[in-house]
């Protein structure tokens, strides 16, 4: 069964690593380029998994994250949160306001694949 991703970050190069990342993986991937496209796309489909920049124009990753809380269908989606901010800064507010885990950017490709495994596989157990 192919798991279906939302990718949703503002830079090309970021979101392009990311899915190099998770080529290995049975994944369907779709991209948002912010968090507005990103809630849009949300609405639109159904994921089994979304990764959100934490900065983002037009809509950040916090307000996408208490958006997608509040449909239905996200309540219990696992939501993995990266930033370029220190983690430890930015998980409890993450955390706070939906994300499953918070990551810390550069993402490593094998540390990626490992954490999507583990929540790709929880939430179709």
């Amino acid at each position: 069964m192919t798991i279906s991703t939302l990718v949703v970050d503002d830079n090309a190069n970021t979101r392009a690593d990311i899915g190099s990342s998770l080529s290995s993986l049975d994944i369907n991937l779709v991209f948002a380029n912010d968090g507005l496209d990103g809630l849009k796309q949300a609405k639109e489909g159904c994921f089994d998994l979304l990764i959100i920049d934490h900065k983002m124009p037009l809509m950040d990753g916090l307000t996408l994250l208490k958006n997608l809380r509040q449909l239905g269908q996200y309540h219990h989606t696992p939501i993995l949160f990266v930033t370029t901010q220190d983690v430890t800064e930015a998980e409890p507010l993450a955390l706070k306001h939906g994300a499953t885990r918070c990551l810390s950017k550069p993402l490593q490709a094998q540390f990626l694949c490992d954490v999507v495994s583990y929540y790709t596989k929880r939430s179709v157990a």
